[in-house]
Parts: C-alpha cells; structure tokens; sequence
C-alpha cells in the first residue's frame, strides 16, 4: 500500500475556497484552504490525478523539507543535506523558483541561485555529474518558499503553471488566466445544462474554460505532460490508467450551450483557432458582435464578461461609455438573465447602473478585482 503525503496547491488570492472543494470532490483528504492555497493529503497517484483535473490551482507542490533560515549559508547547507542523487536521475534537468515573504533574504534571484548551487554541488560530490539547468521544461522544478525566515523547499509536480492548458496558440492575448476563469465560472454557479454568454470574449478564455466544465474535461487533458513523468519513482501504467479514466467521463456539449462573442473579427479567430484544441471545441458558437447588439440565445441563462480595466493614466474616462452601455445593454435585452461582471475598476463598475446583489474579491495578478453579480429581473 503507498503511503499518503503531504501536498500544496497554490491558487490565485480569493479562489482558495474554490479550490479547496474541487480537491473534496477527487477525494483527497485534510483539505485546508490558507493563504494563496491548500493543503492536503495524498497518495502519489491521486497528486498526479489532481493536476490532471483541478481547474483553478496553478501548481501542485510536494514539501519535502522544512527548516529555519536567516543566512544564504544556511540555506546553502540546509539544501546539500538533502539527498537530491534519489530525485534527480543523470540526464535529467533542475530549474529553481524562489518565494519570499517578510524574511531576512530579500532577493528571490539570488535564493533561487543559491538553492541551485546546492543541489548542483551535492549531485557533483556523490554522483560526480552536474544537471543541466532548464527554467522552462525542467524535469525537477524546486520551489523554494521562505516566510518569516523559515525555508520550505517542495516539489513541482507539474513543472509548469497549471494555467497553460495547451490549447492557446497566443499566451500573450490573455489578459485572464485560465485558472482564474475557471474560477468565475465555479463561482457563478453556472448549471451547465442552461447557456453561457461571454459577449466580449476575446481570444476566448471563458468560453473555453466553460466548455472545459461543461465537456467534463479536465483540463489537464488537452496536453499532459508534467515533470513527474521524468522522475524515478513513475508509474508509467498507474497514469496512463488515471488518463484513460479521465477521457472516458467526456461527454459531448449540448447544442447551443456555450456561446463567445466579439466586435474584433481577427481576435474572434484566434478564440476559434484556440477552440481546434479542445475535444468538443467545434460545438462552441462564435459570433462577431458588439454587446449592444448582441441578444440572448435563450430566455435565461448566465452571462459573464471581463471588460477592459483601463490601467493606463487617461483610459478610464475612455471606458466609461463602454461600461454604461454594458449597464444599458442588460437591461434592455438580458433579463432573466444573471450576469457576471469582471473588473479590476470600481470606479468604472459603478457607471454600469446596476446595483450588483453580490461583490467576490479576486485578485487577476497584482490587480485587487470584484466580481460583481447582477440579476436581471
């Protein structure tokens, strides 16, 4: 019988909760939402199956070590104890991320080197061979988190930001995450059965994330691969069992059920390009429309829409008609509806004209968002 072990995944600030139920349902055990994560027990397989199927986790991490630290020497001699030569096989690549919060060493470059040279030297002193070092497809990620002066070092299962689900051709088109948008969705409440609107859906986050949901498609599905697969100790037919269980729970969309609309016809092609990637990725509906002329599929339904922040000096006085006519818009044509409203400006959502019944706050990278809920009567 394998044994359970410790594990963290981390997540945006606000999905914590969101997160913590999505482990409850795979079963998993001691689920603890805290501080940008959750904690929780696992046998490695059900780890390997997690980041498979978690829609709003960005890394699942494996503690493997915990210790007070002050000094890069201790950091230094805390990490050579370690016996890295049972982790990292010869001809397998090391990459290093350093987190910092209210601790004695400041630079996260410089722990992150410093951890590196550790594990580099121990692997030269017993093995005589030094990994090569890959920051973007490691076979062996370490995440170094140092609070308060007191150092965990853990494993990245995946290797990789679980965002980057492998069907987006362009990343840099995607204002939202798609761990964050998965997280709307969730927090939405959404019955799949009933149709989903993005009306200025972009390169199409929302809608594909939604079909993702909706397909019962993990999203880890499109494009598995994760570092673990390089470790000594995988289990080459217990994950291809956990895959082959995973894309036998697919299932077809329903017609009309996830619709992604938007004014630019050449960004509109790239969320339909993105769509070739998914399994039922063809059954979603695109339209070239501005919002104010676009109409409801049905009588009722959920609408969630992200519009531009304004960031820049100027642009929120720009945006402020458009957020108006997003107001108007759903009055006018959307009730019965329950829209979703995504912004990273309270000032603009109040041109909207709506008072929202419910106000989450999530955090789209260092910006303090609201998603806003407004029922359409």
């Amino acid at each position: 019988m394998m044994s359970s072990q410790h594990f963290f995944a981390t997540a945006a600030m606000g999905l914590e909760e969101v997160l913590a139920g999505e482990l409850q349902q795979l079963g998993l055990r001691d689920v603890q939402a805290g501080r940008g994560g959750v904690a929780f027990t696992a046998e490695k397989l059900d780890a390997w199956r997690a980041c498979l199927h978690l829609r709003t986790a960005n890394r699942v991490l494996q503690p493997i070590a915990e210790f007070p630290c002050q000094t890069s020497d201790e950091l230094y001699a805390a990490v050579m104890e370690l016996p890295w030569e049972e982790l990292l096989g010869k001809g397998m690549t090391l990459a290093v991320d350093a987190n910092l919060r209210d601790s004695q060493l400041t630079h996260s470059r410089f722990v992150a080197l410093k951890t590196k040279d550790a594990v580099v030297d121990r692997l030269r002193d017993h093995t005589g061979w030094r990994p090569n070092i890959d920051p973007k497809s490691a076979d062996l990620r370490i995440n170094v988190h140092l609070a308060a002066d007191h150092c965990t070092l853990s494993l990245d299962l995946a290797g990789a930001s679980l965002h980057r689900r492998g069907y987006r051709h362009d990343p840099n088109l995607a204002p939202l995450r798609e761990t964050l948008a998965a997280g709307l969705i969730a927090l939405s409440y959404w019955e799949v059965e009933s149709p989903f609107v993005d009306p200025m859906c972009g390169s199409g986050t929302l809608p594909l994330e939604a079909a993702l949901m909706a397909s019962r498609t993990p999203p880890g599905l499109v494009d598995p691969v994760y570092s673990f697969q390089s470790w000594p100790d995988f289990d080459a037919v217990g994950w291809t069992q956990i895959v082959e269980e995973a894309r036998a729970a697919c299932q077809p969309l329903l017609a009309g059920q996830i619709f992604g609309a938007d004014r630019d016809p050449r960004i509109l092609a790239k969320a339909r390009r993105n769509a070739e990637g998914l399994p039922f990725g063809s059954q979603l509906t695109w339209q070239q429309s501005d919002f104010s002329r676009l109409r409801p599929p049905r009588a009722s339904g959920t609408l969630i829409c992200n519009p531009p922040y304004g960031q820049r000096l100027g642009e929120q006085e720009q945006l402020a008609p458009l957020y108006r006519e997003i107001g108007d818009t759903l009055k006018q044509h959307w009730t019965g509806w329950t829209a979703w409203i995504f912004t990273g400006n309270l000032p603009l959502a109040k041109r909207i004209g709506l008072k929202p019944s419910r106000r989450i706050v999530l955090y789209n990278g260092p910006i303090e968002c609201r998603l806003l809920k407004f029922e359409l009567y």
